[in-house]
């Protein structure tokens, strides 16, 4: 599946509105919850680069004086700046196992392959914890401005963490999961490579997604820095 930077949620016109980018967010936001698919992840993180688009068109508008309510927003951004780097490097390192695996079970070495599931298994109770210490919810809000940052902030540390829960499924259900049907093959669940292969494909999906969002998140830290300052 490969990763695809495009416009899809935003309307196209020449400056994106508060009310267009709420109207997003809720959309975003439903989606998520109401989905248990990697790929409705994947596609939520490139939705989110357009509508952060949208959000830093708005922090822009020379008539948007949102001055010092923005304030908070640095120490929050830092925090959802920090994550997102962290889980593209665990996404990374997820791959980077998956493909070690692949290459484990061609060769039959039935050692190699369980050692791999048990670093999978750790990496995703690692990712996990992260999110333990991670605010979710706006404690205040100053303005609308400040409140879709707030919401866009909230919907992406939801998103990261479900796909991390749903990376996690691969190897929490045994005679189920792609990992453990690939260390189970001697009770004739076999888990076929194309599915360990879609699997890394996604994992990647993920990583770049992160990335892109991770360097979306940076222009709009710019962009208030730069209200902030002047």
């Amino acid at each position: 599946m490969a990763f695809h930077l495009r416009s899809i949620s935003l309307p196209s016109r020449p400056q994106a509105n508060e009310a267009e980018v709420e109207q997003e967010l809720l959309s975003l936001g439903a989606s998520i919850s109401s989905s248990t698919t990697i790929s409705t992840m994947c596609d939520g993180l490139r939705r989110l680069g357009d509508i952060y688009n949208g959000v830093e068109e708005i922090v822009s508008l020379p008539s948007n004086q949102v001055g010092k309510m923005l304030d908070g927003e640095m120490e929050c951004s830092l925090e959802l700046l920090d994550l997102c780097s962290t889980m593209q490097e665990i996404f990374v390192e997820m791959k980077a196992i998956i493909q070690e695996l692949q290459v484990a079970l061609r060769k039959g070495d039935d050692a190699a392959a369980q050692a791999k599931i048990q670093s999978y298994s750790r990496l995703a109770k690692k990712a996990k914890k992260h999110f333990k210490k991670t605010a979710k919810k706006a404690t205040s809000v100053g303005c609308r401005t400040d409140m879709l940052l707030n919401k866009a902030r909230e919907i992406s540390v939801s998103l990261l963490e479900s796909s991390v829960h749903l990376l996690s499924k691969e190897i929490e259900m045994p005679k189920q999961s792609l990992v453990s049907k690939a260390f189970y093959k001697k009770k004739a669940v076999v888990c076929e490579e194309e599915q360990l292969q879609a699997l890394e494909c996604s994992i990647g999906d993920l990583e770049n997604g992160a990335g892109h969002l991770f360097r979306k998140l940076v222009q709009i830290r710019v962009s208030v820095l730069n209200i902030l300052s002047s």
